[in-house]
């Protein structure tokens, strides 16, 4: 794969904070500051106590073991896809976590015998072995190998989950690290590869070296056997800046290695790096995403219009144009049409692949040359599917995808160029999907915007039931139908429990996300993110109307973005929603800036500290708008200690503001897992498990009660 980008993320280092926060204007007469100080006695004793009660509560649930029990199971199932990593040549590579393996094997199989459907896997690296024997708590990062022999790999382990990791290089052939090899310390490091010799850093120097946001702000060439203090400066950015990284894509057998100056968390400025380390400033604009390199042209997605090519698009440049400074002028290479929008790019030999949204329906198409222009080849794909490019197979142009739907499981195919599609596995069904209905529905927004969302049920239900509404609205990332086993963010089979229960689930495609491409996300941006608020509002009370459900029965789940979706649906709206899951969230919007990566959101949701933005922010900021005399419906806020992205202070703290004023809270912490929570399955099917319950109690049994 040369290079693969998802067109909508919200991704992101941090700086990992283990000292309170600083102090800010915004944080004069707080009194819950004290639960910044993420690994503070007091702070954690508050935590545990938190953790205690809600586990008290919740577990006392008579199906709670059962439901643990079978998430574990489906989480940890052997059947599960075994989803293609990078092709090395003749082998592909997976990273598979189950009962055995928590924290997962790195392994390698033939590519004819996983073609064939009968991969014969063998371990490269056991990371509960590595962790045992080195007395890490190790999560799988990431392995970047070299390509063309693809023997020398960069390998990433985080101490815990968090974003932070140590990267250390590692053979293939000989299935164990250099000794004497490169090692780049615990930090929030970027590194890729300029030759055999020599890698790109981007990390922490020390003092003054990372940005605000907490990224790198210098990167470095660093030669084998030197010491990595001597390290050359290649590019340096300012600490306003998000980040300055660097990357290199493969055309065939020429390396190209970029480096990118990330002025916003939307905008980086990128130049090519010569041979003789000279920096040339591409065409590319700021808002563009570069996708790769194929038959000597750089391809890009646009974000915003260029010229005559509207935002959507992707389009190319003559490379050799770029290297001599020529300022050559783009072309079109692909325009979405109608409802459509690109979500991913990818290019093998000699094709680009892009996945597609039509109508919140995935789509693949393979793009080939044909004289100056572009021959377009669809894939022959289930349809109204949601569609997942994983990886590719450059020398034999094989795209590899998997698609799957609330109640069509998983199934990855491997994709030729002639559209053809060869299913290579699935999983099994985890339940009688002809006992479930599914629709698509639209719903109108208070500005008069239709918003798309999905329906689950039982065929037999009748009459107004429970609704969890999922969504998320932000940072360009869609939220797309899967399988009810594998429900949004790890939560393992809560969907399917919850229609089995006879309730309703809801998966809200409001705008901020990507599925209608750039407009669809810049319509939330700044001060217009009340449209997100409001689209979900128009979702839920759409339910209502069509006598799915009732004011008060409704549940609303997000996490991160999504968090401070679900925490200002309780505070604007207490009558509309009954429940509450919120999840690793954002809710103090006027400290946010001043939390770990904060800073690097700023685009987003605007500065905080200036008071033209405020002005807006304040409006919706669940934290300060919880108030007295309101009664809140019950909140479950989950989340990590090791969270070195978005800050654990957000949810401790209103969480307490909560609880102070008369509200029932519950309230889970894991001590590991980062970002994503949990740090392995048995964590995951404990959290769907204890969610589950807390729906049950809260909506169905109507218990507003705190635990």
């Amino acid at each position: 794969m040369k290079r693969l980008l998802a067109i909508a993320a919200l991704a992101g280092l941090s700086a990992c904070a283990t000292t309170p926060a600083p102090e800010s204007a915004s944080a004069e007469g707080d009194p819950y500051l004290w639960l910044e100080d993420i690994h503070g006695d007091r702070a954690l004793a508050q935590v545990k106590e938190w953790n205690a009660k809600t586990e008290a509560a919740l577990t006392a649930d008579p199906q709670y073991e059962k439901d643990r029990a079978e998430a574990r199971a489906i989480l940890d199932d052997e059947s599960q896809i075994a989803e293609p990593g990078q092709v090395f040549g003749d082998q592909v590579t997976n990273l598979w976590r189950d009962a055995a393996h928590p924290r997962g094997l790195w392994r390698q199989a033939s590519l004819a015998s996983f073609l064939g459907g009968k991969p014969q896997w063998q371990t490269l690296i056991d990371v509960d072995a590595l962790g045992r024997a080195e007395g890490k708590s190790w999560v799988w990062h990431g392995a970047n190998c070299l390509a063309p022999e693809y023997r020398r790999c960069l390998v990433s382990l985080s101490p815990g989950g968090s974003d932070a990791d140590v990267v250390r290089e590692w053979d293939r052939t000989t299935r164990s690290f250099v000794e004497g090899g490169f090692v780049v310390p615990e930090a929030k490091s970027d590194v890729t590869w300029l030759d055999e010799n020599t890698l790109l850093i981007g990390t922490d120097w020390g003092a003054g070296s990372m940005t605000n946001s907490g990224y790198a702000r210098i990167v470095k060439r660093w030669r084998r056997g030197t010491p990595l203090v001597s390290a050359v400066t290649v590019k340096e950015g300012t600490p306003t800046d998000i980040q300055v990284s660097a990357f290199s894509v493969l055309d065939g057998d020429t390396r190209y290695t970029f480096v990118s100056q990330g002025t916003s968390f939307y905008a980086s400025d990128t130049w090519l790096l010569g041979k003789d380390g000279s920096l040339t400033r591409t065409p590319v604009p700021d808002t563009a995403d570069i996708q790769g390199v194929l038959g000597g042209d750089l391809i890009a997605f646009l974000n915003k219009p260029m010229g005559s090519f509207p935002a959507g698009a992707v389009v190319s440049w003559p490379i050799a144009g770029v290297i001599a400074g020529s300022n050559p002028a783009p072309r079109l290479v692909f325009q979405p049409t109608g409802k459509q929008s690109v979500q991913g790019v990818s290019t093998t030999d000699h094709a680009i692949w892009i996945s597609l949204l039509d109508d919140v329906s995935g789509k693949l198409v393979a793009l080939t040359k044909a004289g100056d222009g572009w021959k377009q080849q669809a894939a022959a794909l289930p349809d109204k599917a949601t569609l997942a490019l994983v990886s590719s197979d450059d020398a034999h142009d094989t795209a590899f995808v998997t698609t799957q739907g609330f109640v069509v499981p998983p199934t990855l195919y491997a994709v030729s160029l002639d559209g053809q599609a060869r299913a290579l596995q699935s999983l099994p069904a985890r339940f009688d999907a002809s006992t479930i209905d599914v629709e698509q529905h639209f719903a109108t927004s208070k500005d008069g915007t239709k918003i798309p969302y999905f329906v689950a049920r039982k065929k037999s239900a009748s009459g107004p039931a429970a609704a969890l509404v999922h969504a998320y609205g932000g940072f360009r990332n869609p939220q797309l139908p899967t399988y009810l086993t594998t429900e949004p963010y790890r939560a393992g089979p809560l969907a399917k429990w919850w229609v089995e229960d006879g309730q309703v689930y809801v998966l809200a495609n409001i705008r901020g996300g990507g599925e209608y491409g750039p407009a669809w996300h810049e319509a939330t941006l700044r001060e217009k993110h009340q449209n997100a608020f409001d689209d979900l509002y128009a979702v839920s009370e759409d339910l209502v109307a069509r006598g799915l459900t009732t004011k008060g029965k409704i549940a609303v789940s997000g996490r991160s973005n999504g968090g401070l979706l679900a925490g200002a649906a309780i505070t604007q709206r207490p009558d509309l929603f009954g429940a509450a899951i919120i999840g690793s969230p954002l809710l103090d919007m006027q400290r946010y800036s001043h939390l770990l990566a904060g800073a690097s959101w700023v685009e987003e949701y605007g500065d905080p500290d200036l008071p033209g933005d405020w002005a807006f922010i304040s409006k919706y900021s669940p934290y300060q708008a919880v108030k007295a005399g309101v009664k809140y419906p019950p909140v479950f806020f989950y989340s990590s200690t090791e969270d070195d992205r978005v800050h654990p202070g957000h949810a401790r703290k209103m969480a307490a503001k909560l609880i102070d004023l008369g509200n029932p809270v519950y309230f889970h912490e894991y001590l590991e897992g980062g970002h994503s929570v949990g740090a392995d399955h048995a964590e995951d099917a404990v959290r769907a498990a204890l969610l589950h319950a807390y729906l049950k109690r809260v909506l169905i049994e109507g218990n507003r009660s705190a635990p």
